[in-house]
């Protein structure tokens, strides 16, 4: 009896992360340098709207602040149903990390030119996660450089696909 190869679990993606949103132009604009995982203080019809998939991280990024990571510029559209308890859709909102993570995190993005940038909201086993990463803002050139590279990379598969 054969088993549906569509039930298995792909090799290097974890079976306990649903993901939400992904930060697309962050890799694109920033060297990502170091990344790290942290939860997130959410009210109960951000968390329902998040669900839902109408979580934006692309005008989002991170501040230390008074000891704590926050998350400003994330938008999370409003719940319909939550009426009168609705939450704000640009709010800034408390990253939880440990002290010591925070503080090891934050030493290298005091750096001139670092920045923390968001790049993923996640469901890790029913609990919500932001994958932050330490970007080095590129240049223009920078960019199409990138550009350049992938595409030839791209070129380099296509003909060993095509030459099987």
């Amino acid at each position: 009896m054969s088993k549906n190869p569509a039930s298995k679990p792909k090799p290097g993606v974890d079976a306990d992360v649903e993901p939400i949103c992904t930060n697309r132009k962050a890799r694109y604009k920033y060297d990502i340098l170091d990344d790290i995982e942290c939860g997130i203080v959410l009210q109960g019809s951000e968390v329902k709207s998040l669900r839902d998939g109408k979580g934006s991280l692309d005008e989002a990024y991170a501040r230390v602040r008074d000891g704590e990571l926050w998350l400003i510029g994330c938008d999370i559209a409003v719940y319909p149903q939550a009426n009168l308890m609705n939450h704000e859709p640009k709010r800034t909102r408390k990253l939880l990390l440990h002290r010591r993570e925070l503080r090891k995190f934050a030493d290298t993005a005091d750096h001139k030119g670092l920045t923390l940038v968001p790049l993923a909201m996640y469901f890790k086993r029913g609990i919500a996660k932001v994958r932050v990463a330490i970007g080095k803002g590129r240049k223009l050139h920078d960019k199409r450089e990138q550009v350049k590279k992938t595409e030839v990379q791209k070129d380099i598969r296509r003909a060993m696909i095509a030459r099987r």
